[in-house]
């Protein structure tokens, strides 16, 4: 876990260009849109905002009944040399 003012990011992957930002869910069964919408709403990635590299948040969610992935979000803020 990625320590922020706002919470935990469950997996933080460094790259030199770029970083990917990962939040895993569980669902009971279809998919709820909440591993990124957390990320989001949570300002994750507001930490490294000072960073000059891209920023991948990466959404997962797994079905607890079906024990697989039934969803999976990606979101690419920022860009080197500035953010949006």
């Amino acid at each position: 876990e990625d320590v922020t003012h706002r919470g935990c990011i469950d997996l933080t992957v460094k790259l030199p260009d770029r970083l990917y930002l990962f939040e895993f869910k569980v669902v009971a069964d279809q998919a709820e849109g909440r591993a990124l919408a957390q990320l989001k709403e949570r300002g994750y990635a507001e930490k490294y905002r000072a960073e000059d590299r891209l920023v991948h948040l990466v959404g997962i969610e797994f079905s607890e009944r079906q024990r697989a992935i039934v969803a999976l979000e990606v979101e690419t803020i920022g860009q080197p040399s500035g953010w949006d």
